[in-house]
C-alpha cells in the first residue's frame, strides 16, 4: 500500500488559526500569559497548540514558508522564524527539498492505551474516574436474569452455540430499529460480546494489517488501541469546536486524499467530547463515505443517554443508507444498561452479517446465552425503558455534580457541558493532562489524560471526566484534581509515561 501523508494547505492553516485564535497571528500580539511577543513567536505558539489539540495532525505536511506568508499576510521571515522555533522545540521536522512535517517532541512513551481496571482493593481509597460506566440499574438487572433463567431450559437442550446470536434477541433488536424508522430484519443483526467485540469483528473482516482507518480526533481510547494492535494505520480527523459535531471539510479531504478502507465515528454523544452530530452532518458524511468507497462504522453505544428533555435526537446514521451498502452500525447494552452484561450487536446488510458470522468461528464463536436472554427479556417488557430512565436520571445528577464541583475548585478549566452521554472533555488550564493524571492518582483520584484519546500525542492539555460520581464524592474528586493541578503548576517532579511537552 502506498504511503500517505496528511497535508495542510496555506489557506486551510490560515482558517484554522483564525477560527481558533483570531487574526492576531498577522502582527505582534499579546500572548496567552499576558506578555507581548514577536509575531513569529505567536505564530509558532499557535501552530503548536493546533497540533497539541488535534486540529492539525501529527506528521502532517505544512505549507511552504512563502505560501503560508502570503496566506497570513506576514513576511516570509516571520514564517521562517516560527518554523525554526517549532523545529527547535521538537514540533516540526524538516528535510531539505522535501518540506516540513508536524511532530511531537521525543520523550517517554505516549500514554495511548486505555487505563487498566482499578484493583478492587483500591476502590475504597481512590476515586475512579477512569471508566465511563455506572452501576447496574436495580431492580431491573436482577429481574432480567430471573426472567432469563425461566427462559433457559429449552436452550439447555441445545449445543448453546449461536454465532449470529439468539433468534429472539436478533428479532427484538430488529424490531427496535424498525420502530425508530429504520426497517430492519433479524438477518441484519449479529450479537457480539460488547461493542468492542463488534468493532473487532468488523476490523478483522474489512481492515487488514496496514489498511487506513479514519477516526475522529479525539476518539474512544479502547477502540483506537484495538485498531493499533490490529495493525491499522489511523488517520485522525479533527472534531468541530464546542460540541458542534464533525468538521465536514476535513472529512471530505481525508476521504479524498487518504481513501481509508474504514471510518469509525460516534455520532451520538461522542466519547470523549459529548458532541451530538446534527442530522445534516450525518447525511453529508454518509454521502461522502459512499462516494469514496469507504465503509462507515457508526458506534451508537451512547445514543440512548439523552439527558435533556428539550433535545430531539437526529435520525441514526444508518437512516441515510437505505441500501445498507455504506454504513455498519454498532450498538451495546454497556452504557444504556450495565457494562457487566458485555453484550453488543452489529446492524448491517445481510451479506455483511453472513460474512461476520462466518469469520466468527475463528474468534469467540458466540455470545453467552444467559446474557442474551436477559437483554431479550428487558426489550420484551417495560424493563429496558424503565432501566433507561434510571440510568438517565443518575447520569444527569452526576453530570451536574461534576460540573458544579469543577466550577468551584478549578474555575480556570474549560469545557462545554454536553446534553447527553457520560463524558466531559476538559481543557486543563494550560497544564499537562498526563502530569495531572499521574499526580492525581497519587492523591487518590484517577483520570485518563487527553493523549489516550488521540493519535500520536495530541490533546496533552486535556483530561476526560465521566459522569460516574455525585454528591460529596464529586466534590472530593475536584478537590484532589485541584491539588494535583497546583502541584503540576508549581513544577513538582513527576515520573510520567507522557512526553516532555510544554502546553500553554
Amino acid at each position: 500500500m502506498s504511503q500517505w501523508t496528511a497535508s495542510v494547505g496555506a489557506q486551510q492553516l490560515g482558517r484554522l488559526l483564525d477560527a481558533q485564535y483570531g487574526r492576531g497571528t498577522r502582527s505582534p500580539v499579546t500572548s496567552l500569559n499576558g506578555r507581548r511577543v514577536p509575531a513569529y513567536r505567536s505564530l509558532a505558539d499557535r501552530i503548536r497548540l493546533l497540533v497539541l489539540e488535534g486540529r492539525v495532525p501529527v506528521a502532517a505536511r505544512l505549507p511552504a514558508e512563502r505560501e503560508l506568508a502570503a496566506a497570513l499576510s506576514v513576511s516570509r521571515t516571520t514564517v521562517a522564524a516560527a518554523y525554526e522555533a517549532l523545529r527547535t522545540e521538537g514540533f516540526l521536522e524538516s528535510r531539505r527539498g522535501a518540506g516540513s512535517w508536524t511532530a511531537v517532541p521525543a520523550g517517554n512513551p505516549l500514554p495511548t492505551r486505555a487505563l487498566d481496571p482499578l484493583p478492587p482493593e483500591a476502590s475504597g481509597s481512590v476515586i475512579d474516574l477512569g471508566c465511563a460506566a455506572l452501576t447496574a440499574p436495580e431492580p431491573w438487572l436482577t429481574r432480567a436474569f430471573q426472567g432469563a433463567l425461566e427462559e433457559l431450559p429449552p436452550y439447555a437442550h441445545t449445543h448453546g452455540d449461536y454465532p449470529a446470536g439468539l433468534p429472539a434477541l436478533r428479532r427484538a433488536l430488529a424490531d427496535r430499529y424498525t420502530a425508530r424508522g429504520i426497517p430492519t430484519m433479524p438477518e441484519q443483526i449479529m450479537i457480539t460480546t460488547g461493542a468492542m467485540g463488534a468493532v473487532a469483528a468488523i476490523c478483522r473482516l474489512m481492515a487488514g494489517r496496514g489498511e487506513r482507518v479514519a477516526v475522529e480526533s479525539p476518539s474512544y481510547a479502547n477502540v483506537l488501541q484495538l485498531m493499533r494492535e490490529a495493525g491499522a494505520r489511523l488517520v485522525p480527523v479533527a472534531m468541530a469546536d464546542r460540541l458542534a459535531g464533525w468538521d465536514l471539510p476535513a472529512w471530505r479531504q481525508v476521504l479524498r486524499d487518504a481513501a481509508p478502507r474504514l471510518a469509525y465515528v460516534i455520532a451520538d454523544f461522542h466519547n470523549p467530547t459529548g458532541a451530538l452530530a446534527p442530522e445534516e452532518q450525518r447525511r453529508a458524511l454518509v454521502e461522502a463515505t459512499r462516494a469514496a468507497g469507504t465503509v462507515l462504522v457508526a458506534d451508537e453505544t451512547m445514543s440512548e443517554l439523552l439527558l435533556e428533555p428539550d433535545v430531539e435526537l437526529p435520525r441514526p446514521v444508518c437512516a441515510f443508507d437505505p441500501a445498507g451498502s455504506t454504513v455498519i452500525t454498532v450498538g451495546s447494552a454497556s452504557k444504556s444498561f450495565w457494562a457487566g452484561l458485555r453484550l453488543g450487536w452489529v446492524r448491517a446488510a445481510p451479506e455483511v452479517i453472513r460474512s461476520l458470522v462466518a469469520a466468527r468461528a475463528y474468534a469467540d464463536l458466540g455470545t453467552p446465552v444467559l446474557e442474551q436472554l436477559a437483554v431479550s427479556w428487558l426489550l420484551g417488557t417495560e424493563g429496558w425503558d424503565s432501566a433507561l430512565e434510571i440510568r438517565r436520571a443518575e447520569a444527569r445528577e452526576s453530570r451536574d455534580a461534576v460540573v458544579a464541583a469543577l466550577q468551584r475548585h478549578l474555575p480556570d478549566w474549560e469545557f462545554t457541558v454536553p446534553r447527553g452521554g457520560l463524558t466531559l472533555w476538559v481543557r486543563t488550564g494550560g497544564l499537562s493532562g498526563s502530569r495531572i493524571a499521574q499526580v492525581g492518582e497519587r492523591l487518590g483520584v484517577r483520570v485518563p489524560s487527553g493523549p489516550r484519546f488521540g493519535v500520536d500525542g495530541a490533546f496533552e492539555g486535556y483530561v476526560r471526566l465521566p459522569f460516574t460520581v455525585r454528591g460529596p464524592v464529586a466534590d472530593q474528586a475536584a478537590v484532589r484534581l485541584a491539588e494535583a493541578a497546583r502541584l503540576v503548576a508549581a513544577g513538582a517532579p513527576v515520573a510520567v509515561e507522557s512526553p516532555q511537552t510544554y502546553v500553554a
